[in-house]
This record gives C-alpha cells, structure tokens and sequence, in this order.
C-alpha cells in the first residue's frame, strides 16, 4: 500500500541531477524574463534614457548575458562556460540587490537622475514595479549560484568518465604510519 522500493541509489541521482537541471534551466528562463521586462519598464520611464538609466539597462543586459551563459553551461558542461556564468552572476547579483535598495530607499532623487517625462506619481509606480522585479532577480540570482554549485557537484562525483567517485575519504593503515600517535584513530 504505502511501501514502494527503489532499485538503486544510482536511479535517485540521476533523477535528482535531472530535477535540478530542470529547477536551474526554470530559474535562468524566470530571469531572463524579469530582465528584459525591467528593461521594458526603465524604457518607458524614458524612451532615451539618461547616464543612470543607460546603466540600469547595462546591468540587465549583463543579466540576460548571465543566464544565457547558464543555460550554455548547463546544456554543454564545459568548465569556460562555467565559469563565465559564476562571474556573471555573482557581479550581478550584488549589483541588481543595490539597484533594489537604491529604488526604494531614494525613489525620488533616482527618478530625478533618470530624467522621467512621466507624471512623478506614475513613475514613482513604475519604479517600484522595477524595484520588485530587481528583488526578484536578486534572490533568483543567490538561487542559480546554488542551483549551479550542485549540478558541478553532481557532474564531479557522477564522472565523465562512467565511474562514480566516492565522497567518504578512505584511509588505510599505512597512510596512518607515518602520523604521530595522537593523530592514529
């Protein structure tokens, strides 16, 4: 009835590695989508945007690139393209969770620096709206770096080349030779 028996610790792996690389794929499709709608959202503050807003797009864009790059890692398995997502996410993320705070501690001097033609009540709104969305990536940012920190764990201990590595440390008698005796348990 309520009993079921799995075949092997081989299987939940591979189906757990699946399950994550899903979850991870979900998470950089969620931020690519939340990037370009804050893009949206600062365009139509202003249609030309000002030195600060030029920036703001410039960190979303760099965001886009970021995800992209996961899901280039995440489909190849390739340590450059690894690395290039970490960097990328990591620099982001400080710098979308300062944008955050800066949009809703100072709403008014950043509207001013981004020299809205939009009623002030309006754009204070839309602003908001982009704030949210910048809290959003945030979190989803911290998300993909643990998301993507799994799947090189799993792809490290399942092996490219079909063995599985162990993660217990195993030591023999002879490695324990050569230690002073307080350090032989």
């Amino acid at each position: 009835m309520g009993l079921s028996i799995q075949a092997g610790s081989s299987d939940t792996s591979t189906q757990s590695h699946q399950h994550t690389h899903k979850v991870f794929l979900l998470c950089n499709y969620i931020l690519l989508g939340a990037a370009s709608s804050c893009i949206f959202l600062t365009l139509s503050l202003r249609l030309f945007p000002s030195l600060c807003g030029f920036f703001v797009i410039l960190l979303h864009m760099f965001t886009i690139a970021g995800a992209i790059a996961g899901c280039a890692a995440a489909s190849s398995g390739t340590s450059r393209w690894y690395a290039t997502h970490m960097v990328a996410t990591v620099l982001t993320a400080i710098f979308q969770g300062s944008v955050s705070v800066l949009i809703f501690s100072r709403t008014g001097d950043f509207l001013g620096n981004l020299k809205s033609y939009v009623r002030e009540e309006d754009a204070e709104v839309i602003l908001r709206l982009a704030g949210g969305l910048c809290i959003l990536i945030f979190c989803l940012e911290w998300v993909v770096l643990a998301l993507a920190f799994a799947l090189r764990y799993y792809a490290y201990f399942d092996g490219d080349d079909g063995k599985k590595r162990s993660s217990k440390v195993v030591q023999t008698e002879e490695d324990m030779n050569g230690w002073p005796w307080p350090f032989q348990v």
